[in-house]
């Protein structure tokens, strides 16, 4: 991606590539907060989040997207660490986020089917106007 692409938007009122990219880290930072607060037993329940002040607030279009790409790899490589950490009785302790329940085990799949909703999105809305 070169900082052109990571400029483009495919409608003035959506994210650009930078910023869909730096969302995926940010709330892959926050899910993984969530899985390891769950899975090590913490109760307290824990709030949810407005996506977009995150992204207005974070300046991800002020950053290449080398940086950019670089703060998602060691967003990705801690993520694993901790996903390989837990043992295996972690998996299904409960927890609560935004006032619904929820296992470890299902913020393992919802950080992960969180990105792949991205990829598509990226495939289907932006990737055609890249190649125009």
């Amino acid at each position: 991606m070169t900082e052109k692409d990571g400029n483009y938007r495919y409608a003035s009122d959506k994210w650009s590539l930078k910023e869909v990219l730096g969302h995926i880290t940010d709330n892959e930072r926050i899910m993984g907060y969530r899985l390891l607060r769950i899975a090590r037993g913490d109760a307290t329940p824990l709030s949810g989040y407005n996506e977009d002040t995150l992204v207005e607030g974070a300046g991800f279009s002020e950053l290449l997207v080398d940086e950019l790409l670089e703060d998602y790899t060691a967003v990705r490589r801690s993520t694993l660490t901790l996903l390989r950490s837990i043992p295996e009785e972690a998996w299904t302790r409960r927890g609560t986020v935004s006032g619904n329940e929820f296992t470890a085990a299902a913020w393992a799949y919802i950080l992960t089917g969180h990105e792949i909703h991205h990829i598509h999105v990226i495939q289907e809305k932006y990737a055609p106007g890249l190649r125009s």
